[in-house]
């Protein structure tokens, strides 16, 4: 993030070239909400370099995973999948919890191993056993690249486990942060592109419907879905509707 923020910064494009540059990067980036974010700002700004630093140090800034740590119930058994960094970073500030991991590309064992080195509890679940753990689970953290008005992009994996929680009865908090919450216009445009981008069964993310998850846990810590998305702060750009090839 603030090495393309630092990339925008120091182009010093007419319009024109920054609206191209932006249409790339989100085109080789197109799940990314922070980039989302970071595109939307820059070109609704009129000093292009000073707005894309800025970005970057509210990104560096980031409160989210220590709200979260502070968030969640003490002495639980929480599933996570793959290696979400905002989740890791919440988990290893914890020494009370129980992470069953689901090894979602191939991610895992490796975080599983992190938090065993930071004295957490962690056990590596394959991913046939994701629908057992997540029903086994005091709470299932999904976390998103992007979110939207009425689902989030997630790892592959991320729905299914949502679903099994919701019918067992275990809650799921979807983790955010700053550049994640994206307005409906520009979240359109993010979910009509992944579904023109090939079979969904093929591709590592997936969008998880928000009526799945209770909380969306962000710069605030945990909270209810509509307040959670009261807190978006990106503008509209239709510069960004369009890939680049358009």
């Amino acid at each position: 993030m603030r090495e393309t923020a630092g990339a925008l910064a120091s182009l010093g494009l007419e319009p024109a070239g920054t609206v191209t540059a932006c249409r790339r990067i989100i085109d080789r980036h197109l799940t990314s909400g922070p980039l989302w974010w970071l595109c939307a700002r820059v070109l609704c700004a009129g000093d292009v370099r000073a707005e894309a630093w800025r970005c970057a140090e509210e990104i560096a800034d980031d409160p989210t995973a220590v709200e979260l740590a502070h968030g969640l119930p003490t002495d639980a058994t929480v599933l996570v999948l793959g290696w979400p960094t905002v989740v890791a970073e919440a988990l290893v500030r914890r020494g009370d919890l129980e992470v069953l991991v689901v090894d979602a590309l191939g991610e895992g064992r490796g975080l599983a191993r992190r938090l065993a080195r930071s004295d957490v509890a962690a056990e590596e679940v394959p991913v046939h056993g994701l629908g057992a753990a997540a029903a086994a689970a005091d709470l299932v953290l999904l976390e998103a690249t992007a979110i939207g008005p009425t689902g989030a992009v997630c790892v592959s994996g991320s729905r299914a486990a949502a679903a099994v929680a919701r019918h067992a009865g275990v809650p799921a908090w979807l983790v955010g942060g700053i550049g994640r919450l994206l307005p409906g216009r520009l979240w359109e445009a993010l979910e009509r592109r992944l579904d023109d981008a090939g079979e969904p069964w093929d591709a590592d993310d997936e969008v998880v419907p928000l009526d799945l998850v209770d909380a969306i846990a962000g710069v605030a810590g945990p909270e209810p879905v509509a307040d959670g998305l009261r807190r978006t702060d990106c503008p509209v750009t239709p510069e960004l509707f369009r890939p680049t090839a358009f």
